[in-house]
């Protein structure tokens, strides 16, 4: 058995009980950041959790559709048992949801080891390698999203709440009619995952929030939590809040935006050298390096669907290219205009499909490689950012992504061949069950005419 230490569970059940909470959501991510599982009554959770509470292992490979995915250990094994642990750090009452509390699980195998599937391991795993060199990277999310209403007259059932255009970063009721917005900031604001604002995006019905910065595995797992929370407080209202990287053919994608720097031991920033022409110590220099030698691997995590390569392209404002800039909001890694301890990088080529331990753990893998092999960046892109002439294109299908990770082997040794393994498998099923998939678009191309 795994040395789970016990001692802090009976008194953590007495503090849910004098808080009124009978009820602890234990859960964790899978391998597309679906939060997976089981709700444990306060009463019985030293006991119950102790010994960890018992999941398939093939959950992690388990599809939107309800398919189970083979990977090493998984289906062709019998389908074992893995075991979730309650980080007791996380818990934190729900606050939409009276007498619950969220509480997210480290997952192991049967015999003690850690589950090497699993995308919060491998994110603790990368920032312990950056700890080894006295550093510690600091990540502040930003996710964009829609929300849906139910309609009749669409084929697909939904429709995009709040239909307006031109609403981008406007307040109130212009753009949210009924407070939606409002309502999930006020409702997240109390769940201590540090939300610190909203706004409307640039397409009708889409909203964005942001959190604030943190070290990296505490904004994953707030981050991780944001996107399970938004969607289920539009289920309490009727609605449908999608991560879908693009929803519609006439309206824009979603992002998932990292902003990145590194502290060291002691708290302080180190990306600011004022001798520098931009401003950029060399740490960060080569932290930009790293990234941009192997964006098209973070690529198959940080937009990890087929759709996901519908929102790339010429004047979308999301990358195409793979390139930096200056406060530059066409390149796929912008440096934001501050100075000083707020010096940052902006990676800008996630969606809002990813998930948040992968996206994570796959620029910090790249960034860690550019500081180890102090990889110098090109120089940065002036102007607008989709001249393909300048800079080499990113993956342009999730297959393309799929490759060019199998064959990033630095990278894939930074983030385990168990994961990449088990993400390679889960995604090169979605890629050939979409292959071989009628869509709507083929019937109306082809019948009337052909």
């Amino acid at each position: 058995m795994t040395h789970f230490d016990t001692s802090g569970l009976q008194p953590a059940q007495d503090r849910l009980t004098e808080q009124g909470i009978d009820v602890v959501r234990l859960g964790y991510a899978d391998l597309i950041g679906v939060d997976r599982g089981r709700d444990v009554l306060v009463n019985r959770f030293s006991r119950t959790v102790g010994s960890g509470v018992a999941f398939c292992r093939s959950v992690f490979g388990t599809t939107p559709r309800g398919g189970v995915v083979d990977f090493e250990g998984g289906l062709s094994a019998g389908l074992p048992d893995v075991q979730a642990f309650p980080d007791l750090d996380t818990l934190l009452p729900v606050p939409w949801e009276p007498g619950v509390a969220h509480c997210i699980a480290d997952v192991f195998n049967p015999d003690g080891t850690p589950s090497q599937e699993s995308p919060r391991y491998v994110l603790r795993q990368i920032c312990e390698q950056f700890t080894e060199l006295g550093l510690t990277p600091v990540v502040g999310p930003e996710l964009e999203f829609y929300v849906l209403e139910e309609s009749k007259e669409s084929p697909s059932g939904w429709k995009r709440y709040g239909e307006g255009t031109g609403n981008v970063y406007t307040s109130g009721l212009k753009g949210d009619p009924e407070n939606v917005l409002l309502d999930a900031l006020r409702q997240l604001g109390n769940y201590g995952i540090d939300v610190i604002s909203a706004n409307h995006e640039f397409s009708s019905g889409q909203f964005e929030i942001n959190l604030w910065h943190s070290e990296a595995l505490d904004a994953a797992d707030r981050a991780h939590r944001f996107k399970d929370a938004i969607k289920e407080l539009a289920r309490r209202r009727g609605q449908l809040a999608t991560f879908m990287p693009k929803p519609f053919n006439d309206e824009g994608g979603s992002g998932y935006h990292l902003h990145f720097s590194i502290a060291d031991a002691d708290g302080t920033p180190l990306f600011h050298d004022p001798s520098d022409p931009h401003g950029l110590s060399p740490l960060a220099r080569h932290a930009i390096g790293g990234i941009l030698a192997h964006a098209p691997a973070i690529a198959a995590l940080s937009n990890p669907t087929i759709n996901s390569y519908k929102r790339f392209g010429p004047d979308t404002l999301a990358p195409w290219l793979i390139d930096w800039g200056l406060d530059n909001r066409s390149a796929m890694v912008r440096i934001p205009p501050e100075r000083g301890s707020g010096t940052r990088l902006e990676l800008r080529l996630g969606d809002a499909s990813a998930n948040s331990y992968l996206a994570v753990a796959s620029m910090l893998a790249a960034a860690l490689l550019g500081i180890r092999n102090k990889i110098e960046p090109p120089e940065p892109l002036v102007g607008y950012g989709y001249d393909d002439t300048k800079s080499e294109k990113l993956p342009q299908s999730l297959s393309e992504a799929l490759d060019a990770l199998e064959q990033d082997k630095e990278l894939a040794d930074l983030l385990g061949e168990p994961l990449v393994n088990a993400f390679l498998a889960y995604k090169r099923d979605e890629v050939e069950r979409f292959r071989t998939w009628i869509t709507d678009w083929e019937f109306h191309e082809y019948t009337y005419h052909i």
